[in-house]
């Protein structure tokens, strides 16, 4: 695995990899804030191997396909739904079930805050994705303007107009489509286009090229040397700066010059208006939320679209249902017309599929919170500064839930839906998703268009799914097209 071979690249890497972990561990053995009888009360669990931890075990379950495993083991191992590991080079204790989200979500700010490994932290830089405090809420604040129900609705033709061409120029016409990097392609060249205007296919390609290497680093060890998949992902980083800030610098000279709108897109917006306090963000800061909201938005719904098709490929009567819905809401609609806000409220059985597909195959399998304070939860001692792993995949697959939880059964979203903190793909509490509504706006659009002019067999059935580190078909996905009558 790249992951051993970047252990191995030389000596001197590990024991710089040795010393940092080891700084690490003090988070556990701080004797002076922490008596005997506290460090008794640590929840149950191991730090694994020297170095690595147990970051090899996480790493192969989500390789295999698997990534429930790695928890699910330990939680039957410790019989606790609260256990010590040690992964991505920090301690962490993993929180498992609907009561670790609710405590986490709740007491954001308060007794937890918003973490990421550093990996990502680096790569992504200052940015909104990792701040805190009152930094985070004045960023949010501004950043939730720009993802509005109006904004939204504004950007329904645009997200109509881009799904039509794409299915007319890579679908149309073909026998056979690789589903996964198309729509990786497509869902790029979309957040390109919303976010900054940007439609030059040579310079999406560009930037879609660079974008491959940063994701690939953003789950990995965040050592900085020729060789590693994070060396190659600064350097990709870097790479979209460069691009985006000569973006940012011209776009600034054309809202000067009025030959811009200040509400074309996300790059706009931001050189536009200033938050709360009256502060204009940097043009730096400009570029990296750009990169860390072109990752959030691009990620989970290229997988999530993925899946939906695969899943719908699986279950044909699920995809007659939704073929119905969404004829019958085609039927409605002029010829050429673009969908609505309306159209997609409509969309309620076709959205409960989505959300079913979520619940199986989460697009995101954690989320991280650091602790504030010392934490007492369930008779166990969490101290300040420990990491907490909160496990998605585990509480979307909890029976208790879930029944059935292994049987896709889109019917458990009808009504009130899942229990309370059990269905979390987008999070919860303060630090929910800001792109909630416009992933449902884009998977729906896309759906619609899709059932409406093909139908398609899985090329490859059962095809093997693994996390990396978000859920990726091992062969792209590749299905057999037939175009529908109209």
């Amino acid at each position: 695995m790249v992951f051993i071979m970047e252990l191995l690249v030389s000596v001197p890497m590990i024991v710089l990899l040795a010393l940092f972990l080891l700084g690490k561990m003090s988070i556990f053995l701080r004797t002076k804030q922490i008596s005997k009888s506290d460090f008794q009360k640590l929840p149950p669990g191991s730090s694994g191997w020297p170095v690595v931890g147990e970051t090899l075990d996480l790493l192969r379950a989500n390789l295999e396909g698997n990534p429930l495993r790695f928890t699910k083991d330990r939680v039957e191992k410790y019989n606790s739904l609260v256990f010590r590991t040690s992964v991505l080079g920090e301690q962490m204790v993993v929180i498992c079930g609907p009561a670790g989200n609710k405590f986490a979500f709740s007491n954001e700010g308060k007794k937890v805050v918003l973490w990421w490994p550093s990996s990502l932290r680096r790569l992504v830089g200052p940015s909104f994705i990792h701040k805190v405090g009152d930094e985070a809420r004045t960023n949010r604040k501004l950043l939730v303007s720009f993802f509005s129900v109006e904004s939204l609705i504004n950007c329904i033709p645009t997200i109509d107009e881009v799904t039509r061409n794409h299915l007319a120029t890579h679908w149309q016409g073909k026998e056979e489509v690789k589903v996964y990097p198309t729509i990786k392609h497509h869902i790029f060249e979309l957040a390109c286009r919303l976010f900054m205007s940007i439609s030059e296919p040579e310079l999406v390609s560009r930037l879609s090229v660079h974008f491959h290497y940063f994701s690939k680093g953003l789950m990995s060890i965040a050592l900085d040397f020729p060789g590693t998949q994070f060396h190659a992902a600064m350097r990709a980083a870097e790479a979209i700066r460069r691009e985006l800030l000569v973006l940012v610098r011209q776009r600034r000279i054309d809202l000067n010059n009025k030959v811009a709108s200040p509400t074309q897109d996300l790059m706009s917006f931001l050189l536009s208006n200033p938050d709360e306090d009256g502060k204009f963000m940097p043009e730096v800061e400009i570029t990296n939320n750009i990169l860390g909201l072109l990752y959030g938005a691009h990620g989970s719904s290229t997988s999530t679209i993925t899946l939906l098709i695969k899943y719908l490929g699986e279950l044909p009567q699920v995809r007659e249902k939704v073929l119905a819905e969404q004829r019958e809401i085609a039927a409605s609609k002029a010829a050429g017309e673009f969908l609505t806000w309306e159209d997609l409220k409509r969309m309620r059985y076709s959205w409960n599929v989505v959300s079913e597909v979520m619940r199986m195959t989460p697009p995101l399998i954690n989320m991280y919170r650091e602790a504030l304070v010392d934490i007492e939860y369930e008779g166990y001692t969490i101290p300040k500064g420990c990491k907490l792993y909160l496990s998605i995949s585990f509480t979307h697959d909890d029976p208790n839930c879930h029944p059935n939880a292994m049987e896709f059964n889109e019917s458990r979203f009808e009504g009130s839906g899942p229990p309370p903190y059990s269905y979390v793909p987008f999070g919860g509490g303060p630090r929910m998703c800001l792109g909630k509504e416009f992933a449902r706006v884009e998977i729906l659009i896309f759906l619609h268009n899709l059932v409406n002019r093909f139908d398609w067999d899985l090329s490859i059935p059962n095809e093997k799914i693994i996390y990396d580190p978000l859920p990726v078909p091992v062969n792209g996905l590749p299905v057999h097209l037939r175009p529908r009558d109209p």
